[in-house]
Formats: C-alpha cells, structure tokens, sequence
C-alpha cells in the first residue's frame, strides 16, 4: 500500500536533485512571442490617453475631468475580461489552447485597429470592452506553459515570462508617445495625409495590431496544441454528433518537443469541482498579490509627478518614464537570471513571502521620500531612497512566479488546467479593475483632507499588505501533489 500524500509532501520525496527536462525552445518561444500582443496594446495607449479625451471634447474643457474619462477606459478592459476569462479557458480545456488563442488574438487585433478608428468615447469604450471579453489569452497561456514543463523545469520557464510583460511595457509607451498626432509631430513626412489627419492616433494603434495579426499567423502555422484530445470546434458547437475521441487523434507530438502529456482518462471537470480548497487558497493568493501590485503602480506616477508641497517629488513626464524604464529592463534581468535560482533554493512559499514582505519598505519609504524632499530638496539621499524603493519592488514581482507555481499544481487534474487559471485571472481582473481607482482616489482624498498628514493612503495599503501576507501563510510548505 503506498504511503499517504497530503499538503505537507515534497513533490520530490528524493534527496537526490533530478535532472531539469530541457524546455521545448522553440514552441516556449512562440508562447513568449504571443504573450507580447497583450502588454503591448494595453500600455500602448496610455501616453496619448489623456489628450484623445481632451481631443473627444467630452470633458468640454475640464482639466479635472480627464483622469476620470482616462480610468473609464482602463477599468474596462478588465472587468470585460473579469467576465469572460473563466468561460474562454474553460473553453480551452475541450476544444484546446490553440483555437482559443487564435481567437483571443483576433480580438485583440480587431479591438486595436477599432480604438485607433474611433472618434467618440462611447466608440473607445466598446473598443476595450472588446479587447477585453475576447481576450482570454493570458489564462490560456499559463496553462500551455504549465503543460510545456514537469517539476523540474517549470520554475525556470516562469523566469522567462515576465521578458514579455516588460518587453510590451517597455515599447508600449514609447510606440504610444512618438506615433501619435503624426501629421503635427512629422508634418515633413505625414503633413499631407488627410486620413491621419483625420485619425490621428490610427498609427500607434495599427502597430502593435498588425503585430498581433502576425502573432496570429505564427500560432496557427507553428503553434502545437498542448490538450492531448481536443473536442473538434463543430462537435463541440454542437454542429456535428459523435464523441471527440472518434474524431480527433493527438495533435501535439509530445515526445520529440518534450512536453508532458496528460494522462488519456483526464476530462475536464465541471466549475464547482474546482472549488477546492486549494484552489481557493492559491487564486485567493493571487489576487491579494494583484491587489497589492497594481495599487503600488497606480501610486507610483501619481506620486513622482504630485508637487513636494502638495505630497509627491515633484517630477516631470521624461523623468518618471525613465524610472519606470529601468526598473522594467532590471525587473527583466532580475526574474531571468535569478528567480530560478531563488525558487529552486527556497521554494515556492518563500519566495512567494519574500516578495509580499518587500511591499513594507516599498509603501513606507513613500512619506520618507516626500519628508526628505521638502527638507532637502532631490538631494542624493533622496534618489538613493527612490533607488532603493525600485530595488524593493523587484521583490515583489518574484512572487508572481511562485504563486503562477502553487496555481499549476492546485488544478484538480491537467485536463482542467485552463480553468483553474481562469478561475484565478477572474479574480485578478476585478482586483485590477478596481484597485488602481481605489489607490488613486485614496491619494487625492490623503492630500485633500490632510489625513494622517496627507499619508493615510499608505498606512491603508500597508494593511492591505498584512491582509495579504496572512492569506499567503495559508500557503502550504510544499507543493500540493494530486
């Protein structure tokens, strides 16, 4: 009889370290490529945002109305994709990854190319909502990672993962900021054209658009499906009778890319199987780190570009982008060369810990650098703080990593990977539909009534951070193994 597994057994119960699989390179490249299309269209956006409204007119006028039109369009994508995610990698879990991939980049492409055409509000609104509800990808993709890796290499494939996260945000706003208005910022080149005259921030929305049309040629023509049987598109449409296993043989050639197949006698499980309580614990995780991270990146411009007197450092534009660069590119370095690494000597609830536990400095050092700021001015002592936070907040994005880890191995079986993911982006999608207002509008109210000294919003997100550091002690020691 074999011994009982329970959440406390190592997934290696040898004290021998076996050797890593060797990762699929070149489809884990085509999923790093695809991932691109989505940070890209999202962060490409938000340097002309501000002015595409003041161009609608909506505001008639209203400097103080265009942050609000401006969070309008942000939180809309993602409670469309809070509200769609789950039945897309659902989806997934029958028909496979690849259809519903194919899919989530058509709307991307189509929801771009829309936005840039749009001359109302009510036209970019339903430009994100789209991008938003057809777009699932991101669940998905996790699920084809999880399925590319086994337990040895999986820590090294989710070290990769955010190249493509910071790649999008990198390009992203510097597509944003020099391609838009082209006809008055090149009239040498574009001055004559009477169609981006007309809509003048067509271009940079047609660039990461026809990047994504790209995106998807490569994943139709390249990309090998990971879901061992799929249900053919038209029986599960209901267009065709029969049983998807008379129908469709494997796709994915497993053995030669080195990718792990499920076992024949796994089937997707219905929704209230999935909710376990590891999978509560571990999308629950992941929402509080959401919550924590995106409330960070809220404050962070609103804080740098606030006057010192008011409360912030008192930044211009080209400064702030600039520490938002680097951090991006170290951010990149960091989770390559080092999660790994870190996760393979801790493990995955430590390093998950870790990350949480450097949201304390990063919130605290806020007050400190704007109490500096007033008495010193941007002295040395106040960059090498803002240089320090920065270098906290790397810590933060380790714990993706880990708990993308604890998610993989919370699904009930591989079969319902996709929707376990799902159920987890949900939760994330409402937190950062939510969380980035909530920050910013506790800032203004901080500043405005003066409470706490003008500091109330981050005493309020440090509490935020002990609610998240109790959920993750829910976390077990080791992996849950099924």
């Amino acid at each position: 009889m074999s011994p009982q597994v329970d959440e406390e057994t190592p997934l290696l119960c040898s004290q021998q370290t076996p050797k890593p699989t060797p990762l699929p390179w070149f489809q884990f490249s085509i999923v790093l490529f695809i991932q691109l299309a989505e940070p890209l269209t999202s962060q490409v956006i938000y340097p002309f945002a501000p002015q595409l409204i003041r161009d609608l007119g909506i505001t008639h006028g209203n400097e103080s109305q265009v942050g609000y039109y401006v969070g309008i369009l942000q939180s809309v994508f993602f409670l469309a994709q809070a509200c769609t995610v789950l039945h897309w990698s659902r989806t997934s879990d029958r028909v496979g990854r690849k259809p519903v991939i194919l899919i989530g980049l058509f709307g991307i492409s189509l929801s771009m190319y829309c936005f840039g055409l749009s001359r109302s509000f009510w036209g970019l609104v339903f430009s994100r909502g789209l991008n938003g509800a057809l777009n699932g990808n991101i669940g998905v993709i996790k699920s084809m990672m999880a399925e590319m890796t086994d337990t040895t290499n999986i820590a090294q494939a989710y070290a990769y993962f955010p190249i493509a996260w910071c790649t999008g945000g990198t390009l992203g706003p510097i597509i944003g900021g020099s391609l838009s208005r082209p006809a008055e910022r090149f009239p040498n080149v574009f001055g004559n054209n009477e169609f981006l005259k007309k809509y003048p921030y067509i271009l940079p929305c047609a660039v990461p658009a026809t990047f994504t049309a790209v995106a998807w040629l490569v994943t139709y023509f390249f990309l090998k499906e990971t879901v061992q049987s799929p249900v053919p598109i038209s029986t599960f449409l209901g267009l065709k009778k029969g049983k998807a296993d008379d129908d469709q043989k494997t796709i994915a050639s497993y053995e030669t890319d080195a990718i792990p197949a499920p076992s024949k006698d796994e089937k997707p499980m219905p929704l209230r199987s999935l909710l376990t309580p590891q999978v509560i614990i571990a999308a629950g995780n992941y929402a509080s780190l959401s919550l924590v991270e995106i409330a960070y990146r809220a404050i962070q411009p609103l804080f740098f570009s606030t006057p010192i007197d008011v409360g912030g450092l008192g930044l211009p534009p080209p400064t702030i982008g600039n520490i938002l660069s680097i951090y991006g590119v170290l951010n990149g370095a960091f989770q390559v060369f080092f999660f790994a690494k870190i996760h393979n000597y801790w493990g995955s609830k430590k390093v998950f810990m870790a990350g949480l536990f450097c949201a304390f400095p990063v919130f605290g050092t806020f007050p400190l650098i704007n109490y500096l700021a007033r008495s010193q001015g941007l002295s040395t002592t106040v960059w090498a703080i803002v240089a320090f936070q920065t270098v906290m907040s790397l810590g933060m994005s380790l714990s993706y990593g880990a708990i993308f880890i604890f998610i993989a191995a919370a699904s009930p079986n591989r079969a319902t990977l996709g929707a376990t993911n799902g159920l987890s982006q949900m939760t994330v999608s409402v937190m950062r539909a939510i969380g980035p207002a909530a920050a910013n509008s506790l800032f203004s109210l901080s500043i405005e009534k003066h409470y706490l000294g003008g500091y109330m919003v981050y005493y309020v997100l440090v509490g935020v951070v002990c609610a998240a550091v109790f959920v993750g002690s829910l976390l077990p020691r080791h992996l849950w193994t099924q």
